[in-house]
């Protein structure tokens, strides 16, 4: 028998270290070659640490939440055959194993503790058939798994969690944005009436290969004919050096929420797709956040943003830049109220627009001329299909 170590990987170009998010074995577990031992994550995506070779764990090298370089020692087995550890790295190792995974805690995804949680279930009572006794979303849907019933009792528990992985990414974001960025909000009532009767129309007659309209494909085109006549909306401003630079690639990021948190994936090159094709892709890349499985690029680049939280957008909101952009369009949620024609009151079905903008480089007049200008897209939708 000998002892494996493996390192933390090289996980992408220029990256030199990265946070430990979720350990999926614990000392003693045996694991299989191309098992999942661990998941790190980097400042553009969370990339999972396969198993080289079959073995017992022995030793883990970090605790979740702790920041780890490229090539550190991340893990050691014992394997079948010899190794590559020698005998005076085996006696650096410390007396003490160390092993991050709490044991009182049941081994589980974010995604599958999110989903006991709201059921009622508790995971101490359910036996895992995953590797190592990691529960599954299988072992949830067993006809013997059943959620404690409600009542009424004073609960006096106090749970510590640890800010990492994602959240603590967008934590730290959040609060760059807020203390450099210089925020301007703009609130706007549209008229989406027209437009949605057209969304209706096209959708059922749309063909089978071509994904269903939303209301955010034709908002992405209204930005760009918008962006066509201020293009300084489209950009990123580096406030260190001094320089904004303007884009002419329209790189739209839709801000999506996954049981891990707030990601953003982009829809590249918007300016040269049109609307089907807007939401072909949005659909796609979507898809890929919440599932965990969108690659970096996919993640990063972004020029301008999008956010919408669809029926519970609410009134109004402030969002907050995703620098160094300086733009983001806030949808809240579509109502039918009562409008003034002239002559009466008609029901009509009304939407406002939030909107945030860098007020260090984007004065107020531009930004609520390029808001108008997406107001009127939005309110005469023909207008988006006819180019200049």
């Amino acid at each position: 028998m000998g002892q494996h170590t493996i390192k933390m990987p090289d996980v992408g170009e220029g990256i030199a270290e990265v946070e430990l998010v979720e350990w999926n074995v614990a000392v003693g577990d045996l694991v299989r070659e191309d098992q999942v031992l661990a998941a790190v994550m980097t400042d553009k995506a969370t990339v999972e640490i396969p198993s080289p070779a079959d073995g017992t764990v022995l030793w883990l090298g970090a605790a979740l939440g702790e920041k780890m370089a490229v090539g550190a020692d991340l893990i050691r087995l014992e394997i079948a055959g010899e190794g590559n550890t020698d005998a005076a790295a085996e006696a650096a190792t410390p007396d003490v194993v160390l092993n991050p995974t709490d044991p009182e805690k049941p081994a589980a995804s974010p995604a599958v503790r999110a989903r006991a949680r709201e059921a009622g279930i508790d995971l101490h009572s359910i036996t895992g058939s995953g590797p190592a006794g990691r529960i599954t979303h299988k072992d949830l849907d067993a006809p013997d798994v059943v959620a404690e019933p409600a009542r009424y009792q004073r609960n006096t528990t106090v749970e510590k969690i640890k800010v990492i992985g994602l959240r603590r990414k967008i934590a730290e974001k959040m609060a760059q944005a807020t203390a450099r960025v210089a925020h301007i909000t703009y609130v706007e009532e549209i008229d989406v009436t027209a437009l949605e009767d057209l969304r209706v129309k096209l959708n059922d007659t749309r063909r089978e290969d071509q994904p269903k309209l939303t209301l955010l494909p034709f908002l992405m085109r209204a930005m760009v004919r918008a962006i066509t006549e201020q293009p300084r909306l489209n950009a990123h401003y580096d406030d260190e050096a001094g320089i904004i630079e303007q884009l002419g690639g329209v790189h739209i990021g839709i801000a999506a929420q996954t049981v891990d948190g707030l990601v953003v994936p982009v829809v590249r090159h918007t300016e040269a797709r049109d609307l089907w094709d807007c939401a072909a892709e949005l659909h796609r890349v979507s898809a890929a956040a919440k599932a965990g499985s969108a690659a970096r690029e996919e993640l990063s680049g972004s020029t301008i943003t999008i956010t919408s939280l669809g029926a519970l957008g609410g009134i109004m909101s402030t969002p907050i830049i995703n620098r160094p952009e300086v733009a983001i369009l806030g949808v809240n949620k579509i109502a039918i109220r009562p409008v003034w024609d002239g002559n009466q009151f008609v029901p009509r079905k009304m939407m406002n627009l939030s909107s945030s903008f860098d007020h260090r480089v984007i004065d107020g007049w531009d930004a609520a001329v390029f808001v108008q200008k997406i107001k009127a897209f939005l309110e005469t939708p023909a207008l988006i299909f006819i180019e200049r």
